[in-house]
Order: C-alpha cells, then sequence, then structure tokens
C-alpha cells in the first residue's frame, strides 16, 4: 500500500474584542459534531476526489503554537490519521478530548490562549495526484473564498463558548502571510525573517545583525543572541554620540527589554534560544559562531 501525502490546512476562528474562550477544546463526541461540518464545508474543494481522508483535531491553538518549525501540531494529527484503522472509503478522523485531555502533542498550552484568533487544525491525507490538486486549489481561493458555513461557524461558538466574528479556512502558506503582515505592523520585521528561515529552511544559517535590534545567529534552528554588559553595547552602537550617561544607560535598559522580547516570541515559536556572552564587541559574531 502507497502511503499517503498530506495537506495542512485551518479552521481560523476571529474572536470578537474582548471576548476570550470558555474552553480551547472538545470531547470526542463534540469534536466529532464539528468535524461533519468542516467535511461539508471543504466538500467544494475536495470533490470530485473520493479518495481523501479529514483528519481533525478538536482544539484550539495559537498561531505561535501552530507556525512552528516541523510543524509538530499538524505532523502529530497526521501520525494519528496514520495510525487509524484504515478503509477503502474516505474517512473522516475526528480528535477530542478523553476525560479532559487531548492526546500528546494536540494539547493547547494555556499560556497562550489570550489571542484574539484562535486555530483548529486539519489534516487531508491521500494519493498524491488527489491531494496535490486539492491543496493547489486550496492556496488559489480559500483567501477568497474560505468563509466557513453559517452552520460550522455557529457550532464552533456554542462548542468552544465564544463570540467569534469570522470563521473562515485557510492553508499554512496563507497563516505565514498574515503573521508576516502583523509581524511587521509591530515593527518585528526583522525578528520574523529568522522566524521564517526556522520554518521553510531549517538547515539555513541567518543573522539578524541591524542595530539597535539584538545580534542574532540562527544556526541548525537554535538562535544565539549576543548578551553583552553596557559598555560592550555602547561600542556596537552609532547614534550615542551627544548623549550623557543617563540617557545612555535608559536606551540600554530599552535594548535589553527589546532583546527579552524577541528572545520570548522565538521560544514561542518553538525555536530554542541561547544567550552567549561577548566579552568583547569587536568579536561578537565569531563569537555566536563557535
Amino acid at each position: 500500500m502507497i502511503d499517503p501525502i498530506y495537506s495542512y490546512g485551518l479552521l481560523a476562528l476571529e474572536l470578537s474584542p474582548g471576548h476570550g474562550m470558555d474552553k480551547t477544546q472538545l470531547s470526542v463526541a463534540e469534536a466529532g459534531e464539528l468535524g461533519e461540518l468542516l467535511a461539508d464545508d471543504l466538500r467544494q474543494w475536495i470533490a470530485p476526489h473520493a479518495d481523501i481522508d479529514i483528519s481533525l483535531a478538536g482544539a484550539c491553538f495559537d498561531p505561535v503554537e501552530i507556525l512552528r518549525p516541523e510543524w509538530p501540531v499538524h505532523r502529530e494529527l497526521s501520525r494519528l490519521s496514520h495510525l487509524a484503522p484504515k478503509s477503502t472509503d474516505a474517512r473522516l478522523l475526528s480528535i477530542g478530548a478523553d476525560a479532559g485531555n487531548m492526546p500528546e502533542g494536540l494539547q493547547p498550552n494555556p499560556d497562550f490562549q489570550g489571542g484574539p484568533m484562535r486555530l483548529i487544525p486539519f489534516v487531508l491525507s491521500g494519493p498524491a495526484i488527489s491531494i496535490s490538486a486539492v491543496q493547489d486549489r486550496m492556496e488559489a481561493e480559500l483567501m477568497e473564498r474560505g468563509m466557513a458555513g453559517a452552520g460550522t461557524a455557529l457550532a464552533a461558538q456554542d462548542l468552544f463558548g465564544a463570540v467569534i466574528e469570522h470563521a473562515r479556512y485557510m492553508t499554512l502558506h496563507d497563516l505565514v502571510a498574515l503573521m508576516a503582515m502583523q509581524y511587521e505592523h509591530n515593527g518585528l520585521t526583522p525578528v520574523w525573517s529568522i522566524i521564517e528561515t526556522a520554518l521553510f529552511a531549517p538547515h539555513k544559517d541567518i543573522w539578524l545583525d541591524a542595530a539597535p535590534e539584538p545580534l542574532i545567529f540562527l544556526k541548525a534552528n537554535i538562535a544565539h543572541i549576543a548578551m553583552l554588559d553596557s559598555h560592550q553595547w555602547a561600542q556596537m552602537q552609532t547614534d550615542i554620540n551627544g548623549k550623557d550617561c543617563e540617557q545612555l544607560e535608559r536606551q540600554f535598559q530599552m535594548f535589553q527589554m527589546r532583546q527579552r522580547q524577541v528572545a520570548a516570541l522565538l521560544e514561542a515559536h518553538g525555536i530554542e534560544v541561547n544567550f552567549d556572552f561577548c566579552p568583547d564587541a569587536r568579536t561578537a559574531r565569531a563569537t555566536l559562531q563557535r
């Protein structure tokens, strides 16, 4: 038997401002209810391919949990789909919580529950020729025509105890494009380049060397961040002329806050962070490459 090919997708729930979710995971029965509605919605893209299985995780994740190297949430969903009993007919596998717990690898992290967009992952699997055709069509159409059916949106709202403004389907590439725009809007474009490299080119080395940003070297998906004292930091700045000691101290404190912010963001995306002390700013790049 030929191993199936997998295509990763998402049902994105945009929450009404000021509202959260009563819960982030569904029971087995509730996941099955949502899965049936999702399958009906996706039929317009899957048809006429009758050999494609759908697997759904009945849980909501933050974008940082989805956009991690090797796509761990979708990979685990694919693994469980592969282990499920085989059938000659297309299958719908809806995975929910048993005794309040999702399977390992599909458990949302409570630390990331406060965001305005929640993501329900699904996986399509089947023969390469069918999956390729469906994937191409979804990449071309979902952003424009991917609104979930009214029944699906209302069911998700009721099942998760949320107030949902929009419910739409998207591919991983759609999510990547959306997050790139959000990070740019928040002044994080240089950091996004590191995240994007970790996602799509994990064997590539990349530098973030653009003061006043922290100096970062990504190698083998480990972000090495230069840890500098105030004196060495000052040697790397180009805008300190005419500033007194108090101004420089405030600027250094802001740099340290930015460094911690960037480190936390990278770790949220599943990228390991090492702080490497650099005793000499002139050799900081060499220190990070060791």
